[in-house]
C-alpha cells in the first residue's frame, strides 16, 4: 500500500515567523489517516501555532499537503479549543449553546423538537445528559470539554483537531474523556491530531507523537518518541528526566 493511502495530510516546511520571532522552523510531520496523533513539546515550542496554521488561522510559509481519494481540498475539519471564551454570567443553557448555530428563532420560544432531540443524542454519548438545562457558565472545566466534544462531533469530521484536551481536567475526567475520544475515533472513523502536555495520556492513548521545539525531533509510535534522549533535547535534560519519570507514574496510574 502507497504512502499516500497511510496519510491524511503532512506539514512540508512548514514555519512561521510573528512579530520577528520564528516560531516554527522548517516543520516537517505526517499525520497518519485514523490515528490519534499527538504533539508534544514544551511551552512556547509552536504546538498551537501549528494547529493554527492547519486551520488557517495564522500565516506560514511551507505547504501542508492533504491526501484524499475523493479529491476534496479539505476533510471536514472540527476544533475544539483548550479553554472556550465566555462570559460566566450568560443565561444561556447547554442545549441553547448545542442548538445555537442552527437554530433560527429566539430561545424564548423554545428550541426546536428535531434540533432539541439531535443535541440531546449528541450529549448523551459524551455522557452529558443531565446538564442540558444548566447554565453553560456553571459548567467545570471537565464538563465543558465533553460539551464541545459533543459539539464538534456534530459536525462530522473526517479530522478532529484538539488543543490541551485535559488542560482544565481532573485525572478521573481526563481518562474519561481520552476513553471517549478512542470510542469515537475507532466507530466514526475520523483522524485526531491533539496538542497534549500529559506524557502519560499520550503514551497510553496516541498512536502516532510528533515531538516539536520549534522543529521536529522526532516522530512515530510512543514507544519510539518518549524516549530520555527526544524529551531531554526538546525539554532540556533535567525536564527531560522529570517528564519520563511523570510519564510512568501517569500510565501505571491509568493501567491501574
Amino acid at each position: 500500500m502507497n504512502e499516500a493511502a497511510n496519510t491524511l495530510f503532512k506539514f512540508n516546511s512548514v514555519s512561521v515567523t510573528l512579530g520577528g520571532n520564528k516560531i516554527l522552523d522548517k516543520v516537517n510531520a505526517t499525520v497518519p489517516k485514523g490515528s490519534c496523533t499527538a504533539i508534544v513539546g514544551p511551552n512556547g515550542a509552536g504546538k498551537t501555532t501549528l494547529l493554527l496554521t492547519l486551520l488557517k488561522k495564522v500565516s506560514y510559509k511551507g505547504e501542508i499537503t492533504f491526501y484524499s481519494p475523493e479529491k476534496k481540498a479539505l476533510p471536514r475539519i472540527a476544533y475544539v479549543p483548550q479553554k472556550l471564551q465566555i462570559d460566566t454570567a450568560l443565561p444561556m443553557t447547554v442545549l441553547e449553546f448545542m442548538v445555537s448555530g442552527q437554530q433560527r428563532v429566539p430561545f424564548w420560544f423554545g428550541v426546536r423538537t428535531k434540533l432539541k432531540s439531535r443535541a440531546m443524542e449528541l450529549l448523551k454519548s459524551v455522557h452529558m445528559e443531565s446538564v442540558a438545562n444548566r447554565r453553560l457558565g456553571a459548567l467545570s472545566g471537565g464538563e465543558m470539554q465533553r460539551v464541545l466534544l459533543a459539539l464538534a462531533l456534530a459536525q462530522k469530521p473526517e479530522l478532529l483537531v484538539l488543543d490541551e484536551p485535559s488542560a482544565s481536567v481532573d485525572i478521573q475526567g481526563d481518562i474519561l474523556l481520552c476513553e471517549l475520544m478512542d470510542k469515537f475515533r475507532k466507530e466514526l472513523g475520523f483522524t485526531q491530531l491533539m496538542v497534549s502536555h500529559d506524557l502519560g495520556t499520550v503514551s497510553h492513548h496516541a498512536t502516532h507523537v510528533i515531538c516539536l521545539n520549534r522543529r521536529v525531533v522526532a516522530e512515530g509510535n510512543a514507544s519510539e518518541t518518549l524516549t530520555h534522549e527526544n524529551l531531554a533535547a526538546i525539554f532540556g535534560l533535567h525536564m527531560g528526566l522529570a517528564q519520563i519519570s511523570e510519564n510512568c507514574c501517569t500510565k501505571a496510574h491509568l493501567d491501574a
